[in-house]
């Protein structure tokens, strides 16, 4: 099987080029249209959240839910039909609604901005200046529709395979060209592959399930799904649809558990090996706990450790099986009776369940732009924590690759993020904080005590009939007069900020003793 995104912008041939490509390649060729039609038959307002989205009206918690449900019911539909037979489908992005799924084709097809005006003016009646208009008004919607779906721009090249541009190459020989490169083994999905498609499509089913469910309807869960097992977060408010989740979702075909977390948020926590009782996990579920958190693992391991087709890891002696290499699409592929070998993704994610944290995980293979592809851009986290990766490498490299993965990760996830040594210094109370505190909170008394010990001095000095301005009128030459102004002037610029500083450490070291922020 084989899945082909291609994406295209306003009155270009990209529609064109998809349908000759998936003709000339016998797959089956779907249009956005078709999806758009089916969810609309489906009651989600598409038409609301168009305009919502480009207009920048900003979202209702109803719409919100609704983007939610269309990204579902979007996800499921592709997945649908991806996992029965090879698929070209064409629209906006489409890659972007399979997060994890290697080897997809994704080509960027570009038109020159003439033949597009003139094909609006042919097919739209329109003045040229009108058609330039409606070309860019539509171009600007589509690149604020993505931007707000997946929070990425819809022309960065990192995100598509091939970009080709049709003016002087044309629809018919553009396609003759990708099919070669679509036959290429790096385009055909691998076992591993299919497996994300499926966890994907069993995910995004369940989420719909819940959306046509009179009683969890209205609930704003996030729902994501492993090897066959199903977590779904829920928020404090949506309690009374927590009992119905279980309900709705038991007999869901590919389901073999479920795991449902009461969650006000998500960590993400990126690493290469987890341990369940390492101390970067007990600071993890700290702050999980202290803001009523889920928390997402996803392990980061290089390309080399990829692991064979079929091979996996004997519990008892850690013995490797398989031995033909595959490329498989970032996950590892499942052995009948043996235990993969997941890097403690499984362990962790069974403690944190535990302790009511378990927010659902993956393994990645690669480097930082693959960690970015695999994660999901419609769903928003609280906090990034990067904790050991990169272990090959020595320690000197390992920290420059580390900051320089969080670096990456800063520039394009919504969200702080930190590494796994700057976690507790940042949001937990430890044994560094006992002594600044005490230090500031000195200083903090100290500044105080001299201020109410000594009011009517410093009232004086702050008008200028303090011992210190007669000083000064006696020492200097009446033209100096504006000095005493001057001196009160730089002392409270100095004074001011001090004691907020001090205070401020105080009360931050505080709530964080309290656990509040």
């Amino acid at each position: 099987m084989q899945i082909i995104c291609v994406s295209k912008g306003a009155q270009g041939a990209g529609q064109e080029l998809a349908r000759s490509l998936a003709k000339n390649l016998g797959h089956l060729c779907v249009s956005r249209g078709e999806l758009v039609e089916a969810a609309t038959s489906d009651g989600i307002p598409v038409g609301k959240l168009e305009m919502a989205m480009v207009r920048g009206r900003g979202f209702s918690q109803r719409l919100a839910l609704e983007r939610d449900h269309y990204l579902a019911f979007s996800r499921a539909y592709l997945c649908e039909r991806a996992l029965s037979e090879s698929v070209v489908y064409h629209g906006r992005t489409g890659h972007l609604l399979l997060p994890g799924v290697g080897n997809v084709l994704r080509i960027r097809a570009v038109q020159d901005v003439e033949s597009r005006i003139a094909q609006v003016m042919r097919e739209l009646t329109l003045e040229r200046e009108a058609a330039t208009r409606y070309i860019q008004d539509v171009d600007a919607d589509r690149e604020r529709w993505v931007r707000n779906m997946y929070g990425v721009a819809v022309d960065e090249p990192v995100n598509y395979d091939f970009t080709v541009t049709l003016h002087q190459l044309g629809v018919d020989n553009a396609a003759s060209a990708l099919v070669a490169s679509a036959q290429l083994p790096d385009f055909q999905l691998t076992p591993a592959s299919v497996r994300v498609l499926e966890d994907l499509h069993l995910g995004a089913r369940a989420r719909m399930a819940l959306a046509r469910d009179e009683k969890t309807y209205r609930a704003a869960v996030k729902v994501r799904a492993d090897r066959g097992v199903v977590t779904v977060n829920y928020l404090p408010q949506d309690s009374d649809a927590a009992p119905h989740i279980r309900r709705v979702l038991e007999g869901l075909s590919g389901l073999d558990d479920l795991r449902i977390t009461m969650a006000t948020a998500t960590l993400l926590w990126i690493q290469e090996e987890f341990q369940a009782h390492s101390e970067v996990y007990a600071k993890v579920v700290e702050i999980a706990t202290k803001w009523n958190a889920a928390v997402e693992l996803v392990r980061l391991a290089p390309e080399s450790a990829k692991p064979t087709e079929g091979s996996a890891v004997d519990p008892a002696t850690g013995a490797s099986f398989g031995q033909n290499q595959t490329q498989n699409g970032g996950i590892e592929e499942d052995g009948p009776d043996l235990e993969i070998e997941d890097g403690g993704v499984s362990a962790t994610l069974d403690e944190l369940a535990g302790a009511g944290r378990a927010g659902g995980g993956k393994s990645v293979y690669g480097g930082q732009q693959d960690l970015v592809e695999a994660l999901d851009r419609g769903f928003p986290y609280t906090l990034v924590v990067v904790g050991e990766a990169f272990l090959s490498k020595a320690h000197a490299a390992r920290v420059r690759a580390t900051r320089d993965l969080r670096s990456f990760l800063a520039d394009r996830i919504r969200a702080p993020v930190v590494t796994a040594d700057e976690l507790g210094e940042q949001y937990l109370f430890g044994r560094r904080d006992i002594l600044r505190t005490v230090v500031f909170l000195a200083i903090t008394v100290l500044l105080f005590y001299l201020v109410f010990s000594n009011q009517e001095r410093v009232l004086a000095f702050m008008a200028n009939t303090g011992w210190y301005a007669d000083a000064v009128r006696d020492t200097f030459i009446s033209r100096f007069d504006w000095l005493p102004k001057v001196v009160v002037s730089l002392a409270l610029v100095f004074f001011i900020p001090l004691v907020a500083y001090s205070y401020g450490r105080v009360t931050g070291a505080f709530m964080k003793l309290i656990k509040m922020e």
